[in-house]
């Protein structure tokens, strides 16, 4: 069959189908973190891995500590548990397992709860090499679970000790329409 033989009605039913998957991707999130208008969801994935805390001298106030972010690890999973690409920084790279990969800056964060990261919007840099991250111009980090600085303390007596956190959040990869 031809795409010229399919029937009207399932291709507008397709395009539907696919412009409510878009919209059904930004309900229920916070408006700091939704994509602008004129992008689709180009790949869903759920990154699990570890964020490495370090316990450091506070920036702003000499003789204070404080659990400070060093960097994640990732693997990530597309929908039905295959491993498609990497998460890694600083700083922050999304690679594909073609080769194709993307660095962002953050755009904006919400709050999720105290035991879960944040959800982010980060505005994608242009793809390095051609292959499934090319053309990606935002990321979304949503659905997270865990990946909070330690609970135990840091102090002066542990200063430049590192703690693994284990971490779970959907990457949704938008690109222009």
């Amino acid at each position: 069959m031809t795409f010229t033989s399919v029937p009207c009605s399932l291709v507008a039913g397709l395009a539907l189908v696919l412009a409510s998957h878009t919209a059904h991707a930004q309900q229920g999130l916070p408006d700091a973190v939704k994509v602008p208008e004129g992008h689709k969801v180009v790949l869903e994935t759920v990154g699990v891995g570890e964020i490495t805390y370090e316990c450091r001298d506070k920036a702003s106030m000499p003789g204070q500590t404080e659990w400070v972010f060093v960097g994640p690890k990732a693997v990530l999973n597309d929908r039905s548990g295959k491993a498609v690409g990497d998460y890694f920084g600083p700083p922050a790279t999304w690679q594909a397992k073609d080769g194709s990969k993307i660095t962002g800056t953050q755009l904006a964060v919400a709050p999720v709860d105290k035991t879960a990261l944040p959800y982010q919007l980060v505005k994608a840099n242009p793809a390095e090499g051609p292959g499934a991250m090319h053309g990606v111009s935002y990321i979304q980090r949503v659905a997270t679970h865990g990946g909070v600085a330690p609970q135990s303390g840091c102090t002066a007596q542990n200063k430049g000790e590192r703690q693994i956190v284990k971490y779970q959040a959907d990457y949704v990869f938008w690109a222009a329409k």
